[in-house]
């Protein structure tokens, strides 16, 4: 009977992780998302990595593309740099598209190193609007406390600034309530959120600057789905 109970809590507790992880891929990468207001919301634009395959950016910068800026993965970690990132990089600033790179934090890494590597990576590229920084809990190995997770974080950006860029801070509603709230609030802000307004606790949308909307775009030159953005009127970080 011992046998028995402790198999079945085992599996039970296995099921209740494969369902929790199973709605976190899904929220990632299925669901459709808000749709923003486009009166309220002209200026569009979306984020890229190796993850989207070969992108023809003659297409993605006609206007029926609707893209007015990209942010182009540059780096993770210490000393990873994405495969794509070089020539996205070039190939967007040669069609005139605005870009901007982003680095996906790990948690499990000194923050000085990993600006150091995000910065050597953007040096000479063209790239003309702030850097932006991932943190989120996908992709990233479980058992750091908040403290450690903000302190290596606070690192990478203090590094940033002392550097002069103004980071950026990109995450979803779970990162922006348990590591950058209270802890960033002098940073950009860059939500994810599939909610309107994104960021249930500033319903007068003043606190972020991009609001990542979706991550089913349909991008002509994009082979694959896309993530969409909108920058916010009422407190841009930069001008298109």
């Amino acid at each position: 009977m011992v046998r028995i109970g402790i198999k079945t809590a085992i599996i039970s507790i296995t099921a209740l992780l494969v369902a929790e992880l199973g709605m976190m891929a899904y929220y990632r990468w299925f669901a459709e998302g808000a749709v923003p207001d486009r009166e309220l919301y002209p200026v569009r634009g979306i984020d890229i990595s190796h993850h989207n395959g070969m992108i023809d950016f003659s297409r993605v910068a006609k206007a029926d593309a609707d893209v007015s800026f990209v942010y182009i993965k540059a780096t993770e970690g210490t000393d990873f740099i994405d495969p794509a990132f070089v020539s996205n990089a070039r190939r967007a600033v040669a069609e005139g598209i605005p870009a901007g790179a982003y680095h996906f934090f790990r948690y499990d890494t000194d923050g000085e190193l990993q600006a150091l590597n995000l910065i050597h990576a953007m040096r000479g590229r063209g790239l003309t609007l702030p850097p932006a920084i991932d943190v989120e809990d996908w992709g990233n190995p479980d058992g750091h406390t908040t403290a450690l997770i903000v302190e290596r974080l606070r690192r990478m950006t203090d590094c940033l600034v002392a550097k002069g860029y103004t980071p950026m801070i990109y995450t979803n509603l779970d990162g922006y309530h348990r590591l950058i709230n209270g802890n960033f609030d002098d940073l950009p802000l860059w939500i994810s959120s599939f909610s309107d307004p994104p960021l249930e606790v500033d319903p007068d949308n003043v606190r972020w600057s991009v609001w990542q909307y979706s991550h089913r775009g349909d991008i002509p030159g994009i082979p694959s789905s896309t993530d969409l953005n909108v920058i916010n009127p009422a407190n841009p970080l930069f001008a298109l």
